[in-house]
């Protein structure tokens, strides 16, 4: 793996981290071999990756391939039927929400899910529960420090939760996992739903955070927004990783084709993806065929479907 200034800050890690089994010296998560589900359904199959510390890793796939189940069965919130999950060296595979929280865990769930009953500061007082309970003391600068990342937070923090706008809703999401000061926060999908501007605000919001050295998961439907964040991009489909590695070194044609987007979309991927290589994107005028060359130079394992 290598160093690189990659626009969230010198030094972030931007190195492949999809190895089966995990086992690198410089990983925080290590995902190996997992099987999940529900019921008689399996969703996950042999789902392996891993992310370094300090690293934004993204997760991009089709509508039901396995994204937000990825995510709940790192939070602790759906059970592993096989595999094992490795945080800071240790197995947290049997390990519940709030053992995993202690641990330095964060998750902002898809839908964001604020107590629309309680006020703002209300919300991100839960966040900080198991905070408040390991150091008291703590709470109020962290309290500040969040509020300060999130200005309209500050102006509104005594109003309702459920009077914000969906984006400040989203800020509240995001703002409430930092409450718990944590080393991995796990995003999912927090731009469904919002307006553009809305979405831009949030970019800005978890570009800062993953600056300040905070090691992220992110599973972002709009993928054009996830690439510009995220220094890896997985590719999900029917629950396995089927190709992986640094954003800059993708083939955006054959990234949109396991997508599935059309050619609208893949232009904002080639220019997410260029972006972050620091070219210009070249669109093609062919027509792309689905799934014809690899997504990076590299394979790094799982087959092709």
């Amino acid at each position: 793996m290598t160093a690189t200034t990659n626009g969230h800050g010198p030094n972030r890690a931007a190195g492949p981290s999809a190895e089966a089994g995990g086992g690198r010296a410089d990983a925080l998560l290590e995902v190996d071999s997992i099987v999940a589900g529900f019921g008689a359904t399996t969703v996950l199959h042999h789902l392996s990756f891993s992310v370094a510390t300090g690293e934004v890793a993204g997760i991009f796939g089709l509508n039901g391939a396995g994204k937000s189940v990825s995510m709940k069965v790192l939070a602790g919130l759906v059970p592993v039927r096989s595999g094992r999950i490795r945080y800071a060296g240790e197995d947290i595979t049997g390990l519940g929400v709030e053992d995993r929280v202690e641990r330095g865990m964060a998750h902002v769930p898809q839908g964001r899910q604020v107590f629309a009953g309680l006020s703002v500061e209300q919300n991100l007082r839960l966040g900080a529960y198991t905070l408040r309970r390991r150091n008291r003391d703590r709470y109020e600068a962290v309290l500040a420090d969040v509020l300060g990342r999130f200005p309209l937070l500050a102006e509104r923090r005594d109003d309702l939760a459920g009077s914000l706008s969906g984006g400040q809703q989203a800020s509240l999401a995001v703002g409430r996992a930092l409450m718990a000061e944590p080393k991995l926060v796990l995003v999912d999908e927090p731009s469904a739903g919002l307006a553009p501007l809305a979405v831009r605000e949030l970019f800005d919001a978890l570009r800062h955070v993953a600056a300040s050295g905070v090691t992220m998961v992110l599973v972002e439907q709009n993928v054009a927004f996830g690439l510009q964040l995220v220094d890896t991009a997985h590719v999900l489909q029917t629950g396995r990783i089927v190709h992986s590695g640094p954003v800059a070194g993708l083939d955006a044609d054959a990234l949109a084709g396991y997508l599935g987007v059309g050619r609208l979309l893949s232009r904002g991927i080639a220019a997410s993806v260029a972006t972050r290589a620091g070219s210009t994107p070249a669109i093609s005028t062919k027509p792309r065929r689905r799934r014809d060359r690899p997504l990076v130079a590299t394979r790094t394992g799982g087959r092709r479907p």
